[in-house]
């Protein structure tokens, strides 16, 4: 008998969807930082065993859109409902629901088996931890709850054993041997982007698109060449820094990660261009690959 099944992780901003997915995978896929709206895109990461395949499915952060981009964002957690086998309601410590009252109402009115997963408990104590389970027993009572720590990889293992239990009979949907559904230019980008998330405050981070225009992998080194799109000339002059300082150490971080990713020498050369008002522009979003429906 052979498994397998959409699992879809959807939450608040920051509660650690990413980590989550990266601890269940055993790889680093999605980006992690503390910002709000890291995750963009809806990544898929396949788990293969002999008798199971499950597809995680991480989603952007549920927040109220304020443009185009975020707006596209959302469209990926819409997606998520569509084709899930199992949900996987991540909340931390000290929340009380989804910032979005209609996606709420459908986590706790649908038909979908539920994991509700109370993360950070490591930063809680026991009388903490029992009032939040009570209180979301009672907000999400079609949900199974489970205390978990994604960072110290705490009950983590219970999830999973609980995932198997609900997935469907079903032949595997992808080849056993891939584990995501995304191009190697994907990560890259995603790399470059999670630095400059970490490097740069305000406003900058949100205004930055990450474009792979080559990917060439030769026998013992991968020649990239991306583009970073920013919208304004101000912008620019940021991202590039002093004499080109903070560019240049955006692509050191960048490299180190994705030699460890590719396990291969990486040559990254950084570019930055100006690309007008881009997170409003659906034929720029579209090219980027966003969800515009």
């Amino acid at each position: 008998m052979h498994k397998a099944g959409f699992v879809n992780i959807i939450g608040n901003p920051n509660v650690g969807k990413s980590t989550l997915m990266n601890v269940l995978m055993g790889e680093k896929l999605s980006i992690i930082t503390n910002k709000a709206q890291t995750t963009r895109h809806r990544i898929l990461g396949i788990l293969n065993d002999e008798n199971y395949q499950i597809v995680f499915s991480d989603t952007p952060g549920i927040i109220k859109p304020a443009y185009q981009l975020q707006e596209s964002m959302m469209n990926f957690v819409k997606s998520a409902f569509q084709d899930a086998d199992v949900m996987l309601y991540m909340v931390e410590i000290g929340e009380r629901q989804l910032k979005d009252e209609a996606f709420f109402k459908k986590v706790t009115t649908t038909k979908i088996p539920v994991l509700l997963l109370l993360n950070k408990v490591d930063l809680s104590d026991q009388e903490q931890l029992e009032s939040q389970v009570a209180l979301w027993q009672d907000q999400v009572p079609n949900a199974e709850i489970f205390p978990i720590s994604a960072t110290e990889r705490f009950n983590i293992e219970a999830v999973l054993k609980r995932i198997i239990e609900l997935l469907p009979e079903s032949p595997p949907f992808f080849p056993k041997d891939q584990f995501t559904d995304k191009p190697e230019r994907f990560f890259v980008n995603e790399a470059i982007r999670e630095k400059i998330l970490l490097n740069y405050k305000k406003e900058i981070p949100y205004a930055v698109e990450v474009e792979t225009e080559e990917f060439r992998e030769d026998e013992d080194i991968i020649r990239i060449r991306s583009v970073i799109m920013v919208e304004r000339e101000t912008q620019k002059g940021i991202i590039i820094g002093h004499k080109g300082s903070a560019l240049k150490r955006v692509g050191m971080q960048a490299r180190e990660d994705l030699e460890k990713f590719f396990d291969k020498k990486i040559h990254l050369e950084l570019y930055v261009k100006v690309n007008k008002d881009w997170r409003s522009n659906k034929n720029q979003l579209k090219r980027f690959g966003y969800d515009l429906k």
